[in-house]
């Protein structure tokens, strides 16, 4: 009696844990970005932007390089504040490009905030799809394919392409609207 009170019990722990367990999903929101024609336009804008400060940066080095070797060169006929200032003019262009490469290029420079501005959107439309996704499916965990934690999948556990067909769907109603407005 008390072999079958066990068994029993741990069937019905069988049978409420099979009845409760979660559905898992995943999706490779690298491949959905990829298909956004308005991401794309943000990351070049972010290329563009990211190009022209190390232009910048490239020319403040090239004017401090050449600043720096004519002053060790005119060093020796330099005398008393001549030698301070042209020191001092080499010495502000080194800390200009300090300045300027942690500004710009830093933890929190202005790179990492310009890409925050561009890419927090389509993270927010990106979640919002796969939260309706993930209701219509009824999963309770979805992975994101893109990290590379996935070792094995199923097609039929992929659903990148229904966020997608979300997304997609979001945009040319919304483009539709614009066009119904401007008439």
């Amino acid at each position: 009696m008390k072999n079958f009170k066990i068994i029993f019990t741990f069937v019905l722990f069988l049978l409420f844990g099979f009845s409760n367990a979660q559905k898992v999903g995943v999706v490779d929101t690298g491949y959905i970005l990829d298909k956004m024609p308005q991401y794309k336009e943000a990351e070049a804008r972010l290329n563009s932007q990211i190009d022209t400060w190390q232009s910048e940066l490239q020319n403040l080095q090239s004017e401090y390089e050449r600043k720096k070797a004519a002053f060790e060169s005119e060093k020796v006929l330099l005398i008393g504040d001549q030698l301070k200032l042209r020191e001092k003019e080499v010495m502000d262009l080194e800390k200009n490009i300090k300045t300027t490469t942690s500004l710009r290029f830093g933890a929190n420079g202005e790179i990492t905030k310009l890409r925050t501005n561009l890419v927090v959107p389509f993270q927010d439309e990106i979640w919002n799809a796969i939260k309706t996704m993930a209701e219509k499916n009824g999963l309770g965990t979805v992975l994101d394919k893109t990290d590379n934690n996935v070792l094995f999948l199923l097609p039929r556990y992929d659903y990148t392409e229904k966020v997608l067909t979300i997304l997609l769907k979001g945009s040319t109603s919304d483009k539709k609207e614009k066009s119904k407005s401007k008439k």
